[in-house]
């Protein structure tokens, strides 16, 4: 009898900076949501490449479109319409690959990335993210909980995606330091113990270097969830501030499709089972590391 093949879900790369190499419009702001307002078929587009690619699951491009950015950057009232957009326009690219694919909905950080400081309290943050959640949870199969930079930001986000029903996976991003901590200082150990009392499917570990991610994933087994992490690709997070345009942070030169798949290989040997790409983590990225599994003899799928 044959042994039974190790599943590995794959997700797609990242959206936003995809989009600054295919758009025509300066950057801005709410990026990905300016782009999908004006451009929707550049977006559309994007969910098909990575599709075509090997992943098994793509998200919404609503990682700006929070009330609290929108309201901010001079777009208040937009919530709904760039809302159902996202749903429609990922909706079309499932449709068009004819694939079994799933749509991950997407609860990211209220006002900005790796800011945990500008969140409010717990109670505010599970009230605004439950808005979100409430508008995706009827067309999504998943809820990411994306680049939760502190403990208060994944519990709340948790909260509000598990009320609705939904499988739900906790994304931590973490420090680049080789220190194992979130982006609020607190310890990893910390945060994995304080989300074992919660009752979502999965952890992992996001927009980070692939490096970082690397040093501390196995830290995530001290839970018994599944795991897994998708990186980004910039030299440093550093200079990206609240309001800021992504435009300001820098490419890596040395992460290549091959340089990228050989963390995912770190990552996998120890235990990883959801493997994707966060910024910078183009289609190239993805069909490489679904060539590596394949010929790895892993079963590729979008659930466990």
């Amino acid at each position: 009898m044959s042994e039974k093949k190790r599943k590995i879900v794959l997700l797609d790369g990242g959206m936003g900076q995809e989009l600054i190499k295919r758009s025509k419009s300066p950057p801005h702001p709410l990026w990905s949501s300016y782009v999908l307002m004006h451009e929707p078929e550049i977006v559309e587009q994007v969910h098909v490449d990575f599709i075509n690619a090997g992943a098994r699951i793509i998200t919404l491009n609503s990682y700006t479109a929070t009330p609290e950015r929108l309201n901010r950057d001079g777009a208040d009232g937009m919530f709904y319409e760039l809302q159902n957009k996202a749903l429609e326009v990922a909706q079309r690219a499932r449709d068009r690959c004819k694939k079994d694919v799933r749509i991950a909905g997407c609860l990211p950080p209220l006002y900005g990335s790796y800011k945990p400081q500008a969140a409010p309290s717990l109670n505010e943050c599970v009230e605004r993210y439950n808005a979100i959640a409430k508008k995706q949870a009827p067309n999504v199969d998943l809820f990411l909980c994306e680049t939760m930079s502190s403990i208060k930001e994944a519990e709340a986000a948790i909260t509000a995606a598990t009320f609705h029903n939904r499988e739900t996976w906790c994304c931590l991003s973490i420090k680049d330091d080789n220190r194992a901590t979130l982006r609020s200082n607190e310890k990893l150990t910390d945060a994995v113990s304080r989300l074992k009392t919660f009752n979502h499917h999965a952890n992992l570990l996001n927009c980070s270097t692939p490096e970082s991610i690397s040093n501390s994933i196995s830290l995530l087994r001290k839970d018994t969830k599944q795991f897994g992490a998708y990186a980004n690709g910039f030299t440093s997070i550093d200079s990206l501030e609240i309001g800021g345009t992504v435009d300001v942070l820098e490419k890596r030169v040395d992460l290549s499709p091959k340089s990228y798949s050989e963390q995912v290989f770190i990552w996998l040997e120890k235990g990883a089972s959801i493997i994707g790409g966060c910024c910078e983590i183009s289609p190239a990225h993805i069909q490489y590391i679904s060539e590596m599994l394949t010929n790895l003899d892993y079963e590729i799928t979008h659930s466990f």
